[in-house]
């Protein structure tokens, strides 16, 4: 085993690779479907791809990691990944380019568990909350580079770099670990749920490409209707098989805790809306404002920046009141912010036009995600959190998915105006039901919430949103996504 300070190197680099590809491709999605074709066709599986390999494997990833082994996991994700970003940087079409995707997104989805468990392995308790503490600020950094950085990288370079780039943190990262071993194990390894794994990942699969397809064959078309059914059939075996798996995936009592299954279903509303908001806002600024990448990107800053002021105060009274009230106020501001989005018409002015939206949205984002971390997570025992954390995780990039696969069906072939308007009344709608979901749902404040885990809430840092955590000890009020 590598030392202390080198593990923690070694997560931050290994989890910031895949946090910050997350955040960086939106806004090349324009140059690569103006360089390969196929339009918001294109855009979609490039995306898709990605969050479909992750919301399928990111339950099985963290057993895996506890029963292959935590470095060997890790070092087939980098692996992985790096292979996957060339794939990507040199792919000449398409289809290829989408295939690279998804091996990148199996690669992302053994990084972020399996570099959490090495910190948990390798500190104390005594030292662990501040370790992960510091793997999460870090980390956190990657959605407010990301989008700057892959703006300045598609406008002087091309849109290749910004999976090209990818290698260079990677090849440190093995580096790093040179030839190291995971310890020998004291516990006994535990089944891997194979088969719920296989249902779910052909679920979606096959959910997504009916969904994506319609746009183009219409949904009385056997290619939608036929990979449509084949996902429900799927995804219900899925649910039917996890109620009697000895270990499964997905544990569904978990969904009897009252504020845990409804903290979940405001996540799946809010990170639907999130994937979708911002992405047609960083599309519409190129594709109809005519912005160069680097700005489009730079407009989303804002909104990263009100997160890492703001989450920690946020999280810490919310933990005092409770969450109900601000989960539901924020998305209920979240959904006010993409609604003043309306005002934008060519010639798009973004001061008077988009600004104003965007800060509203990124306050009301901001006193939302915290709080709702809190609801879900203190919702169940300690001992579960870390399945919780995941769970929440996987809805939130399945949230997405399903979105984004949605997205031509919402806003057209091509990202105009109209389409545009359509897309943040959409998001919108999905902000007043998270705000619904929690007004009604959530649990009232209660008094001395329990302290979450550390890593259990660092899990949950993984989304398609800016995130801010101090260093230390993570407690329920001061959580933030």
């Amino acid at each position: 085993m590598p030392s202390r300070r080198t593990t923690l190197a070694v997560a931050i680099l290994a989890s910031f690779v895949s946090f910050l590809d997350g955040s960086i491709v939106n806004v090349a999605l324009p140059a690569i479907s103006g360089d390969l074709g196929g339009q918001v066709r294109t855009q979609q599986w490039v995306l898709d791809a990605y969050l479909l390999a992750l919301g399928a494997l990111i339950l099985l990833t963290g057993s895996l990691a506890d029963t292959v082994g935590r470095l060997r996991v890790l070092r087939i994700g980098l692996v992985l990944f790096g292979a996957a970003s060339v794939a990507c940087a040199l792919a000449p079409t398409a289809g290829l380019l989408i295939g690279a995707r998804a091996a990148q997104g199996v690669g992302a989805a053994l990084l972020v568990p399996s570099s959490l468990a090495l910190i948990t392995a390798t500190f104390p308790s005594e030292t662990r909350g501040r370790a992960i503490g510091t793997w999460t600020a870090w980390t956190s950094t990657a959605f407010v580079v990301g989008p700057l950085l892959g703006g300045a990288l598609v406008d002087l370079v091309g849109w290749r770099s910004v999976f090209a780039i990818n290698v260079v943190p990677i090849v440190v990262t093995l580096a790093m670990l040179g030839r190291s071993h995971d310890p020998l194990r004291t516990t006994a390894r535990g089944r891997i749920d194979v088969l719920g794994a296989v249902l779910v990942a052909l679920g979606l699969a096959a959910s997504a490409f009916g969904l994506i397809e319609q746009q183009e064959s219409g949904w009385a078309s056997a290619v939608v209707l036929v990979p449509l059914a084949v996902g429900v059939v799927a995804l219900a075996a899925f649910l039917a098989w996890e109620r009697r798996a000895a270990q499964p995936l997905l544990p569904l009592g978990l969904f009897r805790i009252r504020d845990f299954r409804n903290g979940n279903l405001a996540t799946a509303a809010i990170y639907g809306g999130v994937s979708l908001g911002l992405l047609v806002v960083v599309l519409f600024l190129q594709e109809v404002a005519g912005y160069p990448a680097t700005l489009a990107g730079l407009a989303t800053l804002p909104i990263a920046l009100t997160s890492l002021l703001l989450s920690r105060s946020v999280g810490a009274l919310a933990g005092r009141l409770g969450p109900r009230l601000f989960v539901a106020t924020g998305c209920g501001i979240s959904a006010v912010g993409f609604l003043l989005m309306l005002a934008a018409e060519p010639p798009v002015h973004f001061m008077w036009q988009l600004l104003p939206g965007l800060l509203v949205y990124g306050l009301g984002l901001t006193i939302t995600v915290a709080p709702l971390t809190t609801a879900v997570l203190a919702s169940v025992p300690a001992d579960r959190a870390g399945v919780a954390s995941a769970v929440n995780n996987a809805v939130a990039r399945i949230a997405g998915l399903v979105v984004i696969a949605l997205l031509s069906t919402i806003v057209g072939s091509t990202v105009d105006t109209v389409g545009f308007h359509r897309a943040v009344v959409v998001t919108a709608a999905l902000f007043a039901c998270g705000a619904v979901v929690a007004g009604f749902g959530l649990g009232p404040a209660r008094a001395g919430t329990a302290s979450i885990p550390a890593d259990a809430a660092a899990n949950c840092n993984d989304r398609p949103a800016p995130a801010g955590l101090h260093a230390g000890s993570v407690t329920a009020p001061e959580v933030a996504r």
